[in-house]
């Protein structure tokens, strides 16, 4: 359990804001991650604050840089950025643990979260709520173009859930639904089909020709 940077209380699941003393406390990167701020600000706006967020890198064998809400702590990752800061933070995860994933979610998923549409911090359209993985507990904001929008706890969330064999997971299930669907997808007949049609309707046009070749001939005999 994380602690107050101020007063050391202990800070329940996503709680950033100490019961004890209420200092904000950032949960996911502070004392976690040596990352590091550039001098100006970011031309992208926080959807919960209405501030600018500040460019941090969080890249730990290379450079990457993400935007960070100084006042909510929420992040806001670039198409691919997630992934990449993931896959840097949490290696070596070679079997699924379903009871914890389960119990990570029991932890951190909030029942009574009230349901809002917010909009991405560079287009200012409404994102789409979508769920990051399966079991992963957590429904990310995202924009088609621009990104992902993460609330403070929720990058966590994720790195739990992936030491816990959470992306193991996700991608047996993807892989059995890609399975499920070729099993199940028609055979592509539409060649056979078109050679049979043709064949049918030359077949036709033969048979007229000789019929009308026919009357002709019959013709020609009785004049």
């Amino acid at each position: 359990m994380a602690r107050c940077q101020s007063c050391s209380a202990p800070l329940p699941a996503n709680t950033n804001v100490c019961l004890y003393c209420q200092v904000r406390n950032d949960v996911d990167l502070n004392n976690k991650y040596n990352f590091s701020s550039t001098e100006k600000d970011s031309s992208r706006i926080c959807p919960q604050c209405q501030t600018n967020l500040t460019t941090i890198n969080v890249g730990t064998n290379k450079d990457l840089f993400i935007e960070r809400c100084r006042n909510c702590f929420g992040l806001f990752f670039d198409p691919g950025e997630i992934e990449d800061f993931i896959n840097q933070s949490v290696s070596g995860v070679f079997n699924i643990n379903r009871e914890l994933l389960n119990n990570i979610n029991k932890d951190r998923y909030q029942n009574d979260k009230k349901i809002t549409y917010k909009r991405c911090p560079e287009c200012q359209e409404f994102m789409q709520r979508k769920n990051f993985g399966h079991k992963s507990g957590i429904v990310v904001d995202r924009c088609r173009n621009h990104g992902v929008w993460l609330e403070s706890g929720e990058i966590t969330h994720l790195l739990e859930w992936r030491k816990a064999g959470g992306q193991l997971l996700d991608d047996k299930i993807k892989q059995q639904k890609a399975n499920e669907f070729k099993r199940q997808k028609p055979i592509n007949n539409s060649y056979t089909l078109t050679n049979e049609k043709y064949y049918r309707e030359s077949k036709t046009d033969i048979l007229d020709i000789d019929l009308v070749e026919t009357i002709s001939h019959f013709i020609g005999k009785l004049f």
